[in-house]
């Protein structure tokens, strides 16, 4: 069986900006303008093939490159990395505390409301 790696920062970008856009299948250059930092052309095509080789974007020909959507639920995918990292934790509630304490206003409220608390 493969090994299956996590994904790293650019990698989680590149699914972010595809799936703020699953209708569209978006060319290596409209994502690249799309990630924050200027990261290379080469670079973004290197990500995106690796993406693909793991299944988590379908292309489509375009000329002689090619067009790319996302092939998975982003959310889903960052849950399991979250709950991935967890899992390894010796301290699973010291973790959680420590992230809540870096949740925005609005992300706690989230929260709140996920786990069904109407909160202060």
């Amino acid at each position: 069986m493969p090994r299956r790696r996590q994904l790293g920062q650019l990698e989680a970008e590149i699914l972010a900006a595809l799936s703020d856009s699953p209708e569209l299948a978006l060319s290596t250059a409209e994502l690249q303008a799309r990630i924050p930092g200027d990261p290379a052309y080469t670079t973004i095509n290197t990500v995106l093939f690796r993406l693909h080789d793991k299944g988590l974007v379908t292309r489509e020909r375009d000329g002689r490159s090619f067009r790319y959507r996302i092939a998975v639920d982003e959310a889903r995918l960052v849950a399991d990395r979250m709950h991935d990292h967890l899992r390894y934790a010796s301290d699973s509630f010291n973790v959680l505390s420590q992230f809540v304490k870096t949740l925005t206003a609005d992300e706690e409220a989230a929260l709140r409301q996920i786990l069904g608390k109407d909160g202060p």
